[in-house]
């Protein structure tokens, strides 16, 4: 089983100043410590969850470039793209650049978007949300063409492309792992077994993660796709503390935390993405290889 890295919040001591050397501090940190991935919003005011919106918030694909140049073996992607935010052919350039750049690095993070106040905000189009998922199907045919090296016309309801040119082409094979997040069961996991490589579920407990991947395989099974081909990913919070230490509410200790992703492998999840609440820490990171070492030893289900 795999860790990866989800950072969420820029609002760090030092400010603004100190973005990009922190920043470049925690990727070399979870580089070091053995998680397979890192990942970034896609969103440019913070969302609620989380922070106010006025709290610090990166442009997702211009930081993952930041820490390409920093990094050697992570994978970097977004947790995810909102597809309104981008063209899709501007989208699957830019996604290719980071794969180039990165020496074959790059997921394709992507989802139906949601953040209505930033969209009104910045003057973005915020269409309902039948629409938005129309979008997010024609940007995953448009990717997929576009990454096959297929330069003929597209014509879709909402997007027409004269000539899909990707040049230079990704170095992935055969493109850039595609991941939709959301739990949607009609339409997200659907697409997600049509055109994905991977899926994101929020870490809901075990069964009803387990759940979700049922309507998964039950879509791979009615569109003739390998289920165990698509990598399934959860997305949580990990707070790790040594035994006898001092504890605040959702902290764990080390081998707490093995039990807990164990569960998760269990039902099929390969690959556990966290954020870490006191991430520009140093001493957040103690015990995180500690824990990575731990998961490589569990199989999860179906592997």
């Amino acid at each position: 089983m795999r860790l990866g890295l989800q950072i969420p919040d820029f609002t760090w001591p030092g400010g603004p100043a100190a973005l990009g050397p922190t920043l470049r501090r925690i990727a070399t940190d979870a580089e070091a410590s053995g998680m397979a991935s890192v990942w970034v919003m896609d969103h440019f005011f913070q969302i609620s969850m989380v922070g106010p919106a006025e709290n610090d918030m990166l442009e997702g694909w211009a930081t993952l470039a930041h820490l390409a140049a920093v990094t050697e073996k992570v994978t970097l992607g977004t947790m995810v793209t909102g597809v309104t935010y981008r063209h899709p052919g501007v989208l699957v350039k830019t996604a290719t650049t980071l794969d180039v750049l990165s020496g074959g690095r790059a997921w394709f993070g992507v989802g139906a978007a949601w953040n209505e106040e930033e969209h009104v905000g910045l003057g973005v189009p915020y269409p309902p949300l039948a629409e938005r998922f129309e979008r997010l199907e024609e940007t995953l045919r448009i990717a997929h063409r576009m990454w096959s090296g297929d330069e003929s016309p597209y014509e879709g309801e909402h997007y027409t492309l004269a000539r899909p040119l990707n040049s230079p082409p990704a170095l992935s094979s055969p493109h850039p792992k595609i991941l939709i997040g959301g739990t949607g069961e009609k339409k997200t996991l659907r697409m997600v077994a049509e055109y994905a490589d991977a899926c994101n579920i929020f870490e809901m407990g075990p069964d009803a993660v387990r759940a979700k991947l049922d309507v998964l395989r039950a879509h791979c099974d009615r569109l003739g796709r390998d289920y165990d081909a698509i990598e399934r990913t959860s997305l949580g919070r990990l707070d790790l503390v040594r035994p006898g230490a001092e504890r605040v509410e959702g902290s764990q200790t080390v081998e707490e935390a093995v039990d807990r992703f164990a569960a998760y492998a269990a039902v099929g999840v390969d690959h556990a993405i966290v954020s870490l609440p006191r991430v520009s820490d140093p001493a957040a990171w103690e015990l995180v290889p500690e824990l990575v070492a731990a998961l490589e030893k569990i199989t999860p289900a179906g592997r």
